[in-house]
């Protein structure tokens, strides 16, 4: 999102319980540490960027991500790596990728590739992180309506409201 011109990001924290979102000038690891505040969850579910690693006992890569990042591989024209990722996750990774996206594709994954299928050992982790991305619908139309916030203050305030509603909302 926008603030006074400069780029800030959204970050959703969550679980059946309770539902934080934040604002900051950064997506950086010390800014998961600061929201979870000594809290280590047994399985953290997440995008692929490197700082939402390391929060928890195990980490979960949120496969919806994965698929439009493969599709992002297909439209640019590979015709190896990234169908195949598509189709069959846990293969694709030791494929010959065919063009500067797939490789760049190819190399995320050999990363995270253990943390790929951690929801099929732990049936209560969700395979997407669905959840959080549902939360973050309202403030992005708001964003899209509203073209940002005017200063740091209002967009923590329109965070923290959000934190109380979807909170409110998962305790009845």
């Amino acid at each position: 999102m926008r603030i006074d011109g400069r780029r800030h990001w959204e970050l959703a924290f969550q679980n059946d319980q309770v539902v934080i979102r934040v604002v900051r000038d950064s997506r950086a690891s010390s800014v998961v540490s600061a929201v979870m505040a000594g809290h280590r969850p047994g399985i953290r579910v997440s995008d692929l960027y490197g700082a939402q690693q390391g929060h928890a006992d195990l980490w979960r890569v949120c496969l919806a991500h994965q698929l439009r990042g493969c599709q992002f591989g297909n439209d640019a024209g590979d015709t190896i790596f990234a169908p195949r990722m598509k189709a069959l996750a846990r293969r694709a990774v030791v494929l010959a990728p065919g063009n500067r996206h797939a490789r760049r594709l190819r190399k995320c994954y050999g990363k995270v590739r253990n943390s790929l299928f951690t929801f099929l050992a732990h049936p209560d982790v969700p395979p997407d992180n669905n959840g959080s991305e549902r939360q973050s619908r309202p403030p992005a139309t708001y964003r899209k309506v509203k073209a940002g916030f005017r200063s740091n203050c209002c967009a923590g305030l329109f965070a923290a409201v959000r934190s109380a509603v979807g909170t409110a909302t998962r305790r009845g």
